[in-house]
């Protein structure tokens, strides 16, 4: 599975990720992707094959449920609950529970296959 994390989350996120062996990048690591708008970023995802990591579900969940009721391809959402705040603190239980994901569901299209779409950390 590959994850683009949404621009709410440090890209160091990300960094220790791929350090850790996993195809992940942040939205503020892509000159192209930082700060546009969050549909343009959904519809850049399903090019590399992505899942988005996002906070935002409430923007996300309905650019979702549009392509999966057009027949578009994506690879679903990965859900950031609040707890998981943006903070130092926080980075390393946000990269443990990817990792987790990561591992335990290596397949690109595991999120729509196994979860319809949206996954909960």
């Amino acid at each position: 599975m590959r994850l683009l994390l949404d621009e709410h989350f440090s890209p160091e996120i990300a960094r220790r990720l791929r350090d850790r062996g996993h195809d992940v990048v942040a939205a503020t690591e892509r000159p192209g992707l930082a700060g546009l708008a969050d549909r343009v970023q959904f519809a850049c995802a399903p090019a590399e094959r992505r899942a988005i990591v996002t906070r935002d579900v409430g923007d996300f969940r309905p650019l979702l449920t549009e392509a999966m009721r057009h027949g578009v391809e994506t690879y679903g959402l990965v859900c950031v609950p609040r707890r998981y705040r943006s903070t130092r603190a926080t980075i390393g239980r946000i990269v443990s529970a990817l990792e987790e994901l990561l591992t335990t569901h290596p397949a690109d299209d595991d999120i729509m296959r196994r979860y319809g779409g949206e996954y909960w950390l």
